[in-house]
C-alpha cells in the first residue's frame, strides 16, 4: 500500500494529528477552497454537513459530526488526536483493500522482475534473502522467516534459514528442527497446504499447531495475522516453507508495540495467498537450481583438488606450489579489483572470474602428468644411473692404476732390473698416488659440476681437461677415458639441471594442460580459463613459452598468475636442486623481472607494496 494522503482545508492546523499519527506513512496535503480528484488511497478530512461533496474512492473524516461507517469516521475538532488515530486505524483494512480502477501492471512487472533476480543469483544466502526481502514487500509483511526441507523421507526435517522482522532487531541463528505437525510450518511442509492464520493466538483447539510465542515474549512482539506458504519445486514436491507475518497497511510502517499491531494488521487475503504461492514455487526452483549449481561446483571442485592430488604424488617435492600460487593469484586479483588508478583502475573481477582464476591456478601445471617422470624429477645434471656408472669407471681406473703398478714389479724382478728394488718399487708407488690424487680430483669434478648450481669457470676448464683425458693400458688394450663425450655436455649446463631437451620436455606441460583443460566443457563464465593456464609462463618481452607472445597477447589474469608463479617457485623451501631463496630477495628479483621487461612492472608493484605475498605464509607451515 502506498503512503496515506490525507486532504485537509489549507485554514485547518493538523499539529496535533500529526504528532499522534507518526507511526503512518502519511502525505498531509492542504487544499483551497473545493477538495477536487484525489490520489489514493486518500483520507478527505470535512466540516459537518459536507460528506457528500467528498470524491469517490476516497475515506471520509467529518470534523463535529457523529457519522460512522467502512469509509467513514468522524472527530470532535481539528485537535481531536485520539478520535483521528482511532478512526484511521479503523478506515485502513478498507483502504488497504480499496479496488483499483486499472490492471495491476505494477505487480506484474514486478514479479517478472523478481523472478529475473532469482534466476540470476548463484549465491545460495543472498537468494534466499532476496526471496524473504521480496516477499515482505509484495505482501507488506512486518515479518518474515524461511524453512527448507533437508533430507530423504522419514529423515526429512525442517532448517530454520532465516528470518526478518521490519519492527525489531533480531539475530536468529540457524537451527534444525524436527518436521511435525505441530507447528504451523512443519504442518505446512508436512502437508503441503497453505494457511492463512487472522490471529496466531486464536487459533481453534482442533488444530495440530500451534504458535511458538517465546520470540514475542523476549521482543515485545505481537504475531497476529500469518500467512504460511509451501515451497513447491518443478517435480511438486516441497523443498521449503516461506512465513509471513503481520500484514500492515503499508510496508514502511513500523510497528512499535504489540497494541499497534493489534490495531493496525490486516489479515492476508486469498488473493495474496494466490500471488505469494506463485512466487513462493518460483522461489522453490531458483533454489533447487541453485543447491544444483553448487553441487556441480562442489563436484568439479572436487575434480580439480584430485588433479592436484594426482600432479603432488608424481612431483611431491612440489606439494602445495598449485595451491599457494592459486591463492597468490586470486588475492592479487581483488586487490587490482579495488584500484582506482594506474592502467588497472577499470580492471573488475567478479565473484566468477575469481572463481576462475582459482581453477586456472590450481590446475596451471596438470600437463606435468605428461612429462616423463624421471625429467620431472631430475635434481642432478646426471641421473643417478649415470653418476653410479661414471663413479664405477673410476673404480675400474684404480683398479688398473693397481694392476698396471704390480706388473711394473713383477717385471722387475724376472728380469733381474732390481738393484735397489726398495728404491725403484717406491718410485712406482709414488706414480700410482699420483694417479690415484688425479682420478680423486676428477671425481670430485664431476660430483661438483652435478650440482644444478651455475658452473664456474674453472670447473668447466676441469670437465674439458677430463674428456680429453685417457689413461694408457699397459695390457695393450684401448686407452681408457675418465669422462664421455655426453657426460661432459650434460655436465657442462652452465645453470640448472636440465640440457636442451629436457627442458623443452619440461616446458611442454603448458602445452599438456592447454590440450587437456580445452577437453573439459567449461561454462560461460569459465571458458577463458584453459587460456590463461596456457600463458602464465609468457613474457612481457616475448621471450617466454611456450607460444612467445608479447605483453598484448598475454591476459591479465596470466600476467597476475606468472608473478605468483615465480615467487612461489623462488620461496619454496621444498626443491631438492636449489635452497628456498628468502622473502626480500624473491621480492628484489620480481623487480629486476619487470625492469627487464619480463613481468608487469605495475602488477609486480601492487604485488609487493600491497603485501600480497603474505597471503600464503600460513600455507608454509602447514
Amino acid at each position: 500500500m502506498k503512503p496515506i494522503n490525507v486532504y485537509h482545508p489549507a485554514d485547518y492546523s493538523c499539529d496535533r494529528l500529526k504528532e499522534a499519527t507518526a507511526a503512518f506513512p502519511i502525505a498531509w496535503r492542504p487544499c483551497a477552497g473545493q477538495i477536487g480528484p484525489v490520489e489514493s488511497p486518500a483520507v478527505v478530512m470535512l466540516p459537518d454537513g459536507s460528506a457528500s461533496s467528498a470524491p469517490p474512492n476516497a475515506a471520509i473524516c467529518v470534523i463535529g459530526g457523529s457519522e460512522s461507517g467502512p469509509l467513514l469516521f468522524s472527530i470532535k475538532d481539528q485537535g481531536d488526536a485520539e478520535g483521528f488515530a482511532s478512526g484511521l486505524f479503523k478506515v485502513l483494512p478498507a483502504l488497504a483493500d480499496t479496488p483499483k480502477t486499472a490492471p495491476d501492471d505494477g505487480y506484474v512487472r514486478e514479479f517478472v522482475d523478481i523472478g529475473i533476480q532469482l534466476t540470476a543469483e548463484r549465491d545460495l544466502e543472498r537468494l534466499l534473502n532476496l526471496i524473504l526481502r521480496k516477499a515482505m514487500q509484495l505482501t507488506a509483511s512486518d515479518a518474515a522467516s524461511l524453512y527448507l526441507v533437508i533430507g530423504e523421507d522419514s529423515e526429512k526435517h525442517l532448517v530454520f534459514k532465516l528470518a526478518n522482522n521490519q519492527s525489531r532487531r533480531i539475530v536468529l541463528k540457524e537451527q534444525t528442527m524436527p518436521m511435525t505437525p505441530k507447528s504451523v510450518a512443519g504442518y505446512v511442509a508436512l502437508t503441503g497446504k497453505a494457511l492463512i492464520i487472522d490471529d496466531a493466538y486464536i487459533i481453534p483447539s482442533d488444530r495440530p499447531y500451534s504458535l511458538n510465542r517465546a520470540f514475542d515474549e523476549s521482543h515485545n512482539y505481537r504475531s497476529k495475522s500469518m500467512l504460511v506458504i509451501p515451497m513447491r519445486n518443478h517435480q511438486g514436491d516441497i523443498i521449503g516453507v516461506l512465513q509471513m507475518i503481520n500484514r500492515k497497511p503499508s510496508f514502511d510502517m513500523t510497528l512499535h508495540s504489540p497494541e499497534v499491531i493489534e490495531q493496525i494488521v490486516l489479515p492476508f487475503t486469498h488473493d495474496i495467498k494466490d500471488r505469494m504461492t506463485a512466487l513462493a514455487n518460483l522461489a522453490a526452483v531458483a533454489i533447487e537450481n541453485n543447491q544444483l549449481y553448487e553441487s556441480i561446483r562442489r563436484l568439479f571442485d572436487g575434480f580439480v583438488q584430485a588433479a592436484v592430488t594426482a600432479i603432488e604424488q608424481r612431483d611431491p617435492t612440489t606439494k602445495g606450489h598449485s595451491l599457494r600460487v592459486s591463492v597468490l593469484t586470486v588475492e592479487l586479483a581483488k586487490v587490482v579489483d579495488h584500484l582506482d588508478s594506474g592502467r588497472f583502475a577499470d580492471a573488475r573481477f567478479t565473484r566468477e572470474m575469481l572463481q576462475e582464476l582459482r581453477w586456472a591456478g590450481l590446475l596451471h601445471d596438470f600437463g606435468k602428468v605428461g612429462v616423463r617422470e624421471d625429467v620431472l624429477l631430475k635434481s642432478h645434471k646426471l641421473y643417478p644411473f649415470e653418476l653410479e656408472r661414471i663413479e664405477n669407471r673410476f673404480r675400474h681406473l684404480k683398479k688398473c692404476v693397481e694392476t698396471d703398478t704390480l706388473h711394473k714389479k713383477l717385471n722387475a724382478l724376472m728380469h733381474h732390473e732390481c738393484a735397489d728394488c726398495n728404491s725403484l718399487f717406491a718410485g712406482f708407488e709414488n706414480e700410482e698416488a699420483a694417479q690415484y690424487a688425479r682420478l680423486d680430483s676428477f671425481l670430485d669434478a664431476v660430483v661438483n659440476a652435478n650440482l644444478p648450481t651455475v658452473l664456474p669457470a674453472e670447473r668447466s676448464n676441469m670437465l674439458e681437461e677430463m674428456r680429453n683425458w685417457q689413461y694408457p693400458s699397459l695390457n695393450g688394450g684401448d686407452p681408457m677415458r675418465v669422462l664421455l663425450d655426453d657426460e661432459a655436455r650434460v655436465l657442462s649446463i652452465p645453470k640448472g639441471s636440465l640440457d636442451e631437451k629436457e627442458r623443452l620436455e619440461i616446458e611442454s606441460h603448458v602445452t599438456h594442460t592447454y590440450n587437456f583443460l580445452i577437453k573439459i566443457p567449461w561454462t560461460r563464465d569459465l571458458k577463458r580459463l584453459p587460456d590463461i593456464a596456457y600463458a602464465h609462463h609468457e613474457k612481457l618481452n616475448g621471450r617466454g613459452y611456450p607460444r612467445g607472445l608479447s605483453g598484448p597477447e598475454i591476459p591479465v589474469q596470466a600476467k597476475m598468475m606468472a608473478i605468483a608463479d615465480i615467487y612461489d617457485a623462488l620461496t619454496a623451501s621444498d626443491r631438492p636442486y636449489k635452497k628456498a631463496v628468502p622473502i626480500e630477495k624473491a621480492l628484489d628479483i620480481l623487480g629486476m623481472e619487470a625492469k627487464g621487461g619480463a613481468l608487469d612492472s605495475e602488477l609486480v608493484n601492487v604485488f609487493i607494496e600491497s603485501k600480497v605475498w603474505q597471503s600464503t605464509e600460513r600455507l608454509r607451515q602447514i
